[in-house]
């Protein structure tokens, strides 16, 4: 993971306090010198929590904390510090996370810190510049499909996170819980958003299984050890990790599975290293993933669809925030586009009753 290309100078507005923050790792028993240096920089990647590596004593750390003036749905930093605990006995991909703390003299907002993990995060940028051959991009997709079918097969009881969530009625509670939340962040009409929720919600299943989710299962959030691909040194970005149905977890790797056959509006909404020659199709992807699993799996429309909406409510959220000077991030600017994109996809998904080739 290289600090050069993935964190920067930490953006104006979003600063932490250095003083703090070093006694707090001094009582933690992460340095020993409230005096020594601490240099602060932020990872540029992510849209959601805030995430920023911390060099002190020759040590490097990561410590997230939510976003300046974000809601607590979704950005609870002592779930997320204790989900990481607790699997990390029983997965060795979920990180290290060493420190929690709610006191607000420190941060102001509840925060964790966690180690910082080596090997390289395969961002669009990062495989442009590194010129990955489309035979390597067979191996990635397939390390990283192993790891999510690892993970979707982890036994959360031994980790104790058999109260993380309530898996029956997850599938009903999530279509109802994300057009909530889709309602209250809307800053215009997206008449394909209201279509998709409502046929959602007409057209959920109701039997499926539950298991460990990461639902933001994609790229970007799996460190590789290295350049042959062949290993994950870890999973990322842990936020919304629950008890649910793993084909809604599947469907959200969908929605940000863009491909070469896709046109290239959906290319630029939703830039990803799918693209790129070598990835499997969407419909490739899944049978390989229910080859591996041994999952039977029905009603893939609705989990793509669902998948797509998803990352649209998740977009115009911090588009929202945006609009409302929250953040200055500008690269927020044009999340409106994103999400409505994501919901016109959806519904053309729906209407073709296809996750491929979807505006041919």
């Amino acid at each position: 993971m290289s600090k050069k290309e993935l964190t920067s100078e930490v953006r104006k507005g979003e600063e932490i306090p250095t003083e703090p923050l070093k006694a707090f790792m001094v009582d933690g028993g992460l340095i020993k010198d409230k005096k020594c240096s601490l240099k602060i920089d932020q990872f540029y990647n992510g849209y959601s929590n805030l995430t920023y590596l911390l060099t002190a004593e020759d040590q490097q750390f990561v410590l997230r904390r939510p976003p300046f003036s974000a809601p607590k749905r979704g950005h609870d930093m002592g779930r997320e510090f204790k989900v990481l605990q607790s699997l990390h006995r029983v997965f060795n991909k979920a990180p290290k996370a060493y420190l929690y703390s709610d006191n607000s003299e420190i941060l102001g907002v509840p925060f964790y810190i966690m180690e910082k993990i080596e090997g390289i995060i395969l961002t669009a940028k990062e495989a442009k510049e590194r010129l990955v051959k489309p035979n390597e991009f067979a191996i990635i997709a397939d390390t990283w499909l192993n790891s999510f079918v690892e993970l979707h097969q982890v036994d959360y009881k031994a980790a104790g996170l058999e109260e993380l969530g309530r898996p029956k009625g997850y599938v009903e509670r999530q279509v109802i819980n994300w057009g909530k939340q889709y309602l209250a962040a809307a800053t215009e009409e997206v008449v394909s958003a209201k279509r998709v929720m409502q046929w959602m919600e007409s057209h959920q299943p109701k039997e499926y299984s539950f298991s460990l989710i990461h639902n933001d299962y994609k790229y970007d959030n799996l460190v590789f050890t290295d350049s042959s691909w062949t290993n994950t040194a870890a999973i990322l970005d842990w936020e919304m990790c629950t008890l649910g149905d793993p084909l809604m977890d599947l469907g959200t790797s969908l929605g940000y599975w863009t491909t070469a056959d896709d046109p290239e509006f959906m290319q630029n909404g939703l830039p990803s290293p799918t693209i790129m020659k070598g990835n499997p199709s969407r419909s490739q992807l899944v049978e390989q993933y229910a080859l591996k699993s041994g999952k039977n799996i029905k009603h893939l429309t609705f989990y793509f669809a669902y998948g797509l909406f998803k990352i649209a409510v998740i977009a115009q959220q911090i588009y929202y925030r945006y609009k409302h000077g929250y953040t200055s991030d500008k690269r927020f600017a044009s999340l409106n586009k994103v999400s409505a994109l994501c919901c016109d996809t959806a519904w053309q998904a729906i209407q073709t009753n296809n996750i491929d080739k979807l505006f041919r």
